[in-house]
């Protein structure tokens, strides 16, 4: 197994343990999960910049690593809508779950019709989700720090990054339209 396949695997592995300490009943443990969450989205980073710079790129990898961000993520928000049960929070939530699984469906039809390189990871797609994690990690520190200039800054990446989701998601679906209009 290569280094960073390891580390896609472990940011897996750090999901349960990311819930257990989210529902521990202690003050801090919605910081210690914004720790864990973080050290996920580390390793996000770590795992692609080893598997460019080592040349260990693999069908696996290439698979499983937007699989992991997309379970964190979700988990997380799932987690948050909990916390914070309002249309407010849901409703972004809801944009951003159902854009990830949206474009997964789109990736996959997209790769059958021998065409995935032209649903790749657009730029505007990766700060999307740089910015949801960010929000997503101010947010879980927010439930125990509640300091309402992070709560603030916290939300206003929230909503920034369901834009930019909303966004890349017109992207991708624009560039399948062509595909999307001959299989009708």
């Amino acid at each position: 197994m290569s280094l960073p396949n390891a580390f896609t695997l472990f940011r897996i592995i750090l999901i349960p343990i990311f819930v257990i300490i989210f529902y521990m009943p202690f003050h801090s443990s919605g910081l210690i999960a914004s720790i864990i969450f973080t050290i996920a989205a580390l390793t996000d980073l770590l795992d692609g910049y080893l598997a460019r710079r080592l040349n260990q790129f693999t069908d696996f990898g290439a698979f499983l690593d937007p699989v992991a961000d997309k379970l964190m993520v979700a988990t997380a928000l799932v987690l948050l809508i909990e916390h914070y049960p309002s249309i407010w929070f849901t409703l972004p939530a809801l944009i951003i779950i159902s854009r990830e699984i949206l474009i997964s469906a789109l990736r996959e039809w997209m790769a059958e019709m021998g065409k995935r390189t032209s649903v790749a990871v657009s730029k505007v797609g990766k700060f999307k989700t740089t910015l949801q994690m960010i929000a997503i990690i101010i947010i879980l520190a927010q439930t125990s720090l509640n300091l309402t200039w992070l709560g603030i800054l916290g939300f206003g990446a929230l909503y920034i990054s369901t834009g930019l989701t909303i966004w890349s998601m017109l992207i991708y679906l624009k560039v399948a339209l062509p595909d999307f209009k001959g299989s009708m």
